[in-house]
């Protein structure tokens, strides 16, 4: 029997001010109290800046303003708040860093694994080398970052996890992509995903459609932005989950594999 509460979400999908961060601020905090009541709300990637290369300039440091914020706003609304920025790490190295504020102003985090090279991010940020996987009312939560998607190994889970996490700013000109592959991996590891990507125009000229969605674990939609400005709740139903997973449990026929 299933033992934890439904989960409830709130994917906030919007444009950003182009490497500006007390903007994109007071813009998301302006957005937030619809959230109110959600247990988890997820903001897009590099949500305080836009997807920028300049990380020696736009990085702060790992208890710079926008962590503050993101924690004020999870105490303001009793809920996780999550979304990654530009991140200059105690070794000195620069992350696009996921960021997961707690209510009680406790903060975890995940650094991005695959760097986007056709952007140069590899040649601006390092590498994380960790998954991660965060607990939220009895659910098991594991964030990953826009180009993790394309990487099964990566996404693959190994820890039971109930929900994969993805913030992203995924291009349109690849929309077919992201939509392609959300499923996929709902599909192959039994779980809920939310992905949460941004609309608009970045300051190099890439537009983005939104798409941000939540599917099921067969990859049935559950949520689906469009190109829509604004926040988006849904609930995941906990037995559900767990129903599935007994009646059809592929993951007991699983490869064993390590990651290097």
């Amino acid at each position: 029997m299933n033992d934890k509460p439904d989960l409830e979400l709130a994917l906030i999908q919007t444009t950003l001010a182009w490497q500006d961060p007390a903007a994109n601020r007071a813009h998301f905090a302006s957005l937030l109290e619809r959230a109110r009541g959600a247990d988890l709300v997820v903001l897009p990637e590099m949500f305080s800046t836009g997807f920028s290369m300049d990380s020696a300039t736009l990085a702060e440091p790992e208890d710079g303003p926008t962590s503050q914020w993101l924690c004020e706003q999870a105490q303001a609304l009793q809920a996780v708040v999550t979304g990654s920025l530009i991140i200059q790490a105690a070794d000195g190295s620069y992350r696009n860093r996921l960021l997961w504020a707690r209510s009680d102003g406790s903060v975890a985090h995940y650094d991005k694994r695959h760097l986007f090279r056709m952007a140069g991010e590899h040649k601006h940020y390092a590498a994380g080398s960790e998954q991660v996987v965060f607990e939220l009312n009895g659910w098991q939560v594991r964030p990953l970052i826009c180009y993790d998607l394309r990487f099964p190994v990566w996404s693959r889970d190994p820890q039971s996890t109930d929900l994969l996490l993805y913030t992203a700013n995924w291009p349109a000109a690849r929309r077919n992509h992201w939509n392609r592959l959300l499923p996929a991996r709902a599909i192959e590891n039994l779980c809920y995903v939310a992905a949460v990507n941004r609309i608009g125009e970045d300051g190099k000229g890439h537009a983005y459609s939104g798409d941000s969605q939540v599917l099921d674990f067969q990859g049935e939609p559950l949520l689906e932005s469009g190109a829509a400005d604004g926040v988006f709740r849904v609930t995941l139903k906990a037995e559900d989950l767990v129903v599935y997973r007994q009646r059809f449990p592929a993951h007991l026929d699983a490869d064993d594999f390590s990651l290097t």
